[in-house]
């Protein structure tokens, strides 16, 4: 007998219910033997996550987790040269040839080496940026209060995302340590198992988090210029690009402005985070060494400019990639995409009453 919803989905349930909602249907017998799996219908129109509910924020973190950690594990093979490029630029020159290099001398492994810490950091930082970064905006968002919030809504995606991006580089800092040491020493360790242990019995702790400043002069400006970029973007192409509103819109066709706006936020995160990214690749492969001496000994022009053009595709691609599986995450478990055109609130919008004569 065919399954009555052909929708079914064995995601956690905590990822649907919601107050209102109705409790998931029992397993349904399938050629009449029951099925030993919990089937959970997937979400539709007339079901969904109550916005700002638990269920929201943990839908959002795991969507984080997910975009996060694919999108730059997925781009391995590019962090690998711009790293090695970062770290002996007379070695490796150009990204075509830093690609040639790299193949030359370790194989099609080379590419991809430390793409297990790059998928487990990144994961975890998704989930703290993602997350964190929806309740940060409705946390301040209710402070400033609703004219406030719609007035400087800006800020309150500035201040939102420095929140959330300040704990996500926690969880990312020692992932990172293993993975740059991993792409750009040759025979320091083969990967996450032997090199996480090797740093932490020759630094202690405290080793895998020597990189933490310099990530956060690359992650907080990144992020913050990530998500309100972002997020002006998608309400200025709603506004000026798209011939019909939001809501009028096909899922598909709000999952394009997604890309869009992901790609062209994704640039700009490029230039203002690049010369930490220098930062943390030369630190995190020289011991004891110091940010001023990292920045005396790289110079301020290689400091801002050296990988820059690779970087700009791999973090505009991995930005608009981000976005799209974020939201189309979110569209799966029965929530809207992010952004779009705000509403003022009602006493903005309510014209004054007339002087009485």
């Amino acid at each position: 007998m065919a399954l009555e919803d052909s929708r079914s989905s064995t995601l956690p349930s905590f990822l649907y219910k919601s107050k209102g909602f109705k409790a998931p249907a029992p397993a349904i017998p399938i050629n009449g033997q029951s099925s030993s799996r919990f089937l959970i219908p997937s979400p539709d129109e007339t079901r969904k996550i109550a916005m700002y509910s638990p269920e929201f924020y943990a839908a959002c973190t795991v969507g984080g987790a997910l975009c996060c950690g694919l999108t730059h594990m997925a781009m391995t093979p590019l962090d690998v040269v711009k790293c090695n490029m970062q770290i002996d630029p007379a070695k490796y020159k150009s990204t075509a040839s830093g690609f040639g290099t790299l193949y030359r001398e370790a194989g099609p492994k080379g590419l991809f080496k430390g793409w297990v810490p790059t998928l487990l950091g990144y994961s975890a930082q998704g989930a703290f940026k993602y997350g964190l970064y929806e309740f940060f905006k409705k946390y301040y968002s209710d402070l400033a209060g609703a004219e406030n919030a719609y007035k400087y809504k800006t800020f309150i995606y500035l201040a939102g995302s420095f929140s959330s991006e300040f704990f996500a580089d926690i969880a990312l800092c020692p992932m990172e340590a293993v993975k740059v040491r991993v792409q750009t020493k040759p025979g320091f360790a083969n990967g996450l198992l032997d090199g996480l242990p090797k740093i932490t019995r020759a630094e202690g702790v405290a080793g895998l988090y020597r990189g933490l400043v310099p990530l956060w002069g690359r992650q907080i400006p990144y992020t913050m210029m990530k998500f309100t970029c972002f997020e002006a973007t998608v309400e200025a192409l709603y506004k000026n690009v798209v011939p019909k509103p939001k809501d009028e819109c096909s899922k598909v066709e709000q999952l394009g402005v997604s890309f869009a706006g992901g790609y062209i936020a994704g640039i700009f995160c490029a230039l203002v985070s690049h010369p930490a990214d220098n930062l943390v690749s030369f630190l995190n492969n020289t011991k004891d060494a110091t940010v001023g001496q990292a920045v005396k000994s790289m110079g301020l022009v290689a400091l801002v400019t050296r990988g820059l053009p690779l970087r700009i595709v791999m973090i505009g691609t991995l930005t608009g990639a981000q976005w799209v599986i974020y939201d189309a995450f979110k569209v799966f478990v029965g929530l809207p995409t992010t952004g779009g055109v705000s509403k003022a609130p009602e006493e903005l919008t309510t014209p004054l009453p007339l002087p009485t004569a």
